[in-house]
Parts: structure tokens; sequence; C-alpha cells
């Protein structure tokens, strides 16, 4: 079974959750949300869904073992994570979104939320356990009927959105949308619009398109740039399957980092406790006017640091990831009174805080983000990387430091090593490169900084490079 827990939600592949898998921890997490008292007969339960294939189907079985628990399905169709989790936390309900985010068509998942928002590892722990204990029916036929509250909770979010910027806050910017197969698409246009920006809807797709925010290929890098040039855009804005994660590109195409997103949202409002995985720029802590805290990668840690920083009073706390998702664990005051808290990976809110920075800046996005003097920093991914390789990778080079010394040595020599998630390297010059296997995926992730963005890609070329040439059987 490929079904497993990751950096957010359950993963696995689509031919796996489409059958009886989908039921099991759909009623495991029902299960859990009545042993703890945290629903009850009767209780309402969201769920909602991105477009890939298999998506309505995996719901279907969602709403199956939601109603044989003995609580009420509400469908909220297709909508953003952000979108299904805040109308949650506003009537106190769990709920279940159905999706594999950025990852391929070929694989979904389902991400949890209590009443009071994402599910921690404690969680995930504790609703695996149930489901070894859960056999599905013997057909999961038949029609899986529910409640209909889709147009509810996209008006609500709808709302939240509107309150964040003055009235006609974006006018004279003209934004490219990359709609692709993102069920953020829609709503992403018209907020713009209603912030006084003008839109250009480019690349819809029907068929589902995986966009990874952290690492963007080179297609869509290559698209971004045309369509920067060919639509004289100030910015294009995009997000992943599910809307959580956004895609912010400059006047000229070149995507912005997430962290730089997220960093930008810290400073628009203001925030003195900054929560960020250790993936992220490590110039951000210079930056910010308070404390900040890194965690392991994953919105469930970056959600726990969060939580530990509640306790002060005077805390305005945002949590982001290198992916550009950005959480907020206090209220702050914007420019249409208070924005609530929304523990949950959010795309609206730095695609927003960005634009609105650079309108009041006065400058092209590029020089705002240049004037931030951070490194350079970049990240791709090798796929179809057998989990066992990098399992032995990781073993290998945690195994001694002298094996670190000898695995970067084409590169250079360490000066430290960060061993909290993966393995963060700093090497003598000050640049940085990081190997993290995917917790969920076949994939390796290499994440480097560096002083310029040339140097910054080459020891990307050359960290991926190193991990391809890693002999396993030698190191064994």
């Amino acid at each position: 079974m490929s079904l497993k827990f990751g950096t957010s939600g359950l993963r696995g592949l689509s031919a796996d959750l489409v059958g009886s898998p989908s039921f099991v921890y759909a009623a495991a997490f029902s299960k859990y949300l009545l042993d703890e008292g945290l629903a009850g007969p009767g209780s309402r339960v969201l769920i909602g869904y991105d477009f890939r294939e298999s998506s309505p189907a995996i719901a279907a079985n969602v709403k199956r073992a939601v109603r044989s628990a003995g609580m009420i399905p509400v469908d909220c169709g297709t909508l953003p994570t952000p979108a299904l989790a805040f109308y949650g936390i506003k009537l106190g309900a769990a709920s279940m979104m159905v999706t594999g985010s950025h990852i391929p068509a070929d694989r979904n998942g389902i991400k949890f939320y209590l009443p009071t928002g994402e599910i921690g590892k404690a969680d995930e722990q504790a609703i695996t356990a149930l489901a070894d204990g859960i056999q599905a029916p013997g057909s999961l036929e038949g029609e899986a009927t529910s409640e209909d509250h889709g147009a509810e909770a996209v008006a609500l979010f709808l709302q939240r959105n509107r309150s964040l910027l003055a009235e006609g806050a974006l006018k004279g910017l003209k934004v490219g949308v990359y709609q692709h197969s993102t069920v953020a698409r829609d709503m992403l246009a018209e907020i713009l619009e209603f912030y006084g920006a003008q839109t250009v809807l480019l690349g819809r797709s029907e068929e589902f398109i995986p966009v990874d925010t952290e690492a963007v290929s080179a297609e869509t890098r290559a698209a971004l740039r045309e369509w920067a040039r060919a639509h004289e855009l100030d910015a294009i804005v995009s997000a992943d399957g599910d809307g959580d994660r956004p895609l912010v590109a400059d006047e000229t195409g070149e995507p912005v980092n997430g962290d730089i997103c997220g960093l930008l949202v810290a400073l628009f409002l203001k925030a003195n406790r900054v929560v960020t995985p250790v993936t992220s720029n490590s110039g951000i802590d210079a930056k910010i006017s308070g404390k900040v805290v890194r965690t392991k990668v994953g919105s469930p840690f970056v959600i726990s640091g969060m939580d530990a920083e509640t306790g002060s009073a005077d805390a305005r706390i945002v949590g982001f990831e290198a992916n550009g998702g950005t959480l907020t664990a206090s209220e702050f005051e914007v420019a249409g009174g208070v924005l609530a808290p929304l523990p949950t990976r959010d795309c609206f809110l730095p695609i927003l805080a960005v634009l609105a920075t650079t309108v009041q800046s006065g400058l092209p996005l590029s020089k705002v983000t240049a004037s931030l003097g951070l490194n350079a920093t970049a990240a791709d991914r090798l796929q179809e990387f057998p989990q066992e390789k990098s399992a032995a990778i990781m073993a290998w080079l945690s195994a001694d430091e002298g094996n670190v010394a000898s695995f970067v040595e084409p590169v250079g020599t360490p000066a430290s090593v960060n061993a909290l998630d993966g393995m963060r390297i700093t090497l003598e010059d000050g640049s940085v490169m990081h190997f993290r296997p995917s917790g969920n995926a076949p994939e390796m992730r290499c994440y480097v900084e560096a002083s310029d963005v040339e140097t910054c890609n080459r020891l990307l070329e050359r960290g991926l490079g190193l991990l391809v040439s890693f002999d396993q059987d030698a190191a064994a």
C-alpha cells in the first residue's frame, strides 16, 4: 500500500485511494473525532476536493465513511484548502480536503482538519492506529448523499480576503493569473479585480497539471517569461492544485521564492514572531524585529512552533514555508478591520501582501525583492528517485561527519551541519546545500543558498549531481 502521512496530510497513489483505503482513513478520522469529544453523533463534517480526476470518487468514499460514523457529511465542492479550513473554524466543524496538492496526477491525498484547524503529528499517529483496526464494507457502491455548503464556504473566504487591503489597493497593476488546474483560479482573479488590478487569464486547463511552487519546472518558467513579455505584466500569480501554496513571478516572469513571499507577509503585517522551517532563507532572521523560530519541514511543525508562541499577549505570529504557504496564529489589524487567525497554509494572503507591497513601494517587484538584500536561493527535486536510495544517502551522511565532507568534497568544505530535517550543510564560503528526501513520494529535494543567482544555480546543479552519482553499494 502506498499511503503515508507526509508534510501535510495523507498521500498515496490515486489507484489506492479510490478504493477502500479512503473510506478506512476517513472512518478512522471520524472515530477519532468522536473518541476525543471533538464531534458528536449528528455533527457536520465538511468535505472539499480539488480538480484531479480521482478526487470526486475519493470524496464520495469520505462522505460514506462520515455517514457510517453517525455524522453528517457536508459537500463544499471544489475550493481552496484554506477556504475549507477557514469555514470549518468558523462553524466549529471538522473537515477533510481531498487533494494531492502539487504532486503528480497519478497520486492524491486527504488533508484532515479539527474544528480548531489542521491536525498535528500526534493526531496523525492516532488516526493511523485507528485505521489499522477498521474494515471497509464489501461494497462502496451507491449514492453518497450530503448537504451542500460550497457557496457559503467560498463566500466567507472571499469576505476575509476583501478585508485585507484598502479599496483600490492594486489599481494600476496588470497581473497575469496562471489558472491551470488550481481550485484557486477563479477566486484569485475575482479578488485581484476587486482591488482594482487588471487581470490577464493564462493557461487554464481542464486536465490536471501538477504545479510545485517550491521547484518550478523549466517548462513553467519558460511560459512565465513569455507571458510576462507578451502581455507586459507587472506580476504573474498562481497556486498549487489545492490553493495553499502561492506562485508569484515578477515583471520578468522570474518566480519569487516562497520564503521571500512569506517574509514580505510578515513585514506587511508587522509580525514580531515568525515560525519557518530550516529550509527557508537563512537571512530572514535579521529582517524580523522580533523572534524567528526554525522548525522541521511541514505545516504541522510550523503550527506547533506557532502554538508555542501564543502565550505572549502582544505576539503577532506569522508562519510560512519555503513553498510560500503562509499561516497566521494571531489577529492582525488590517485595512478592513481584524484579520482572524488561519493556522493552515494559504496562497491568498502572500499573493495580496506581495502585490500590495509592490504598489506601496512604487518599484517593480524584482526591485522589491532585491531590496531585501538576501542571498539567492533555489530548490529542485529528483523525481522517481528510489526511496531506498534516499534513505541510504541520509543514513550514510548521518553516520559520520567525514562522510559529509567526502560527499560535498567536489563542491567545497563543510563549515557546519544542521540535521534538524535532512542534512543542511553550510560550506566555508557561506553557501548552503540542503538535502532532504520526500516523506511520502519517491523524490529527493535539494535546496541551495549562495551570494548570487548564477552561483546558486550552479550549486543546485552540482548538488543534484551528487545525489544522482551516489554509489549506494560502495557506501553500504
